[in-house]
């Protein structure tokens, strides 16, 4: 595990050379046990341009860093091994594919064309991470448990040594601040949410998150 003292969304990303390269806009972590395993950089200069063979759509400007490329990361800075080329030539996160069509829809694509209304394709968004892991961004949504009911939305993680000790979240109608949602009351999470194992009690004993800078 690199020197890691603290991985925060938003950090600046600076390569081997002390130039900026991207900021930090998630961070990839097992499904089971959230240990991280890569960072997902928004780079600095758009990468608009810069299409792959098997992406005949869309890509991002957001690429995938192993965690092993992480030097040290602090409140405000991560720390690269590598330099600013290899950074951007690291794989992109995201892709945007044409979507297989149904016998349904591929009918009703033919009837466009022939009616002179021609549209986009609709498109599958591809991430580029392994199964059996996850990305925590910002704006994620946090589940209370199985109710169905939002407890809030993430608005930062917290790491220490490279541990995932708790998150940052903005509350819906139970906190008028962010609270810290400590690691052991996260009971499972996927791609789309985090799920909070929580009971009123311990609701209203999370404690308000006093950022320390």
């Amino acid at each position: 595990m690199p020197n890691v003292s603290d991985f925060r969304l938003g950090a600046d990303v600076v390569a081997s050379d002390g130039k900026k390269v991207g900021t930090l806009v998630s961070v990839i972590v097992d499904a089971e046990g959230f240990d991280p395993r890569a960072l997902v950089v928004k780079d600095e200069e758009s990468l608009g341009g810069r299409l792959r063979g098997d992406s005949k759509l869309f890509t991002t400007d957001e690429v995938v860093i192993p965690i092993t490329a992480v030097e040290s990361a602090t409140h405000d800075l991560v720390r690269l091994s590598m330099s600013g080329p290899d950074v951007r030539r690291q794989p992109l996160y995201l892709s945007y594919r044409p979507k297989p069509l149904t016998r349904a829809e591929a009918a009703l694509e033919d009837a466009d064309v022939l009616t002179g209304s021609v549209g986009l394709p609709p498109e599958q968004e591809i991430a580029n991470k392994p199964p059996g892991q996850i990305e925590i961004d910002r704006g994620e949504n946090v589940m209370l448990g199985k109710t169905g009911h939002r407890l809030g939305r993430v608005q930062d993680v917290l790491f220490d040594h490279g541990e995932l000790i708790g998150v940052v979240i903005r509350p819906e109608g139970f906190f008028t601040r962010d609270v810290v949602l400590p690691r052991e009351f996260i009971d499972r999470a996927d791609d789309m949410a985090l799920f909070a194992r929580l009971d009123e009690s311990d609701i209203e004993n999370l404690k308000p998150f006093i950022d320390g800078g």
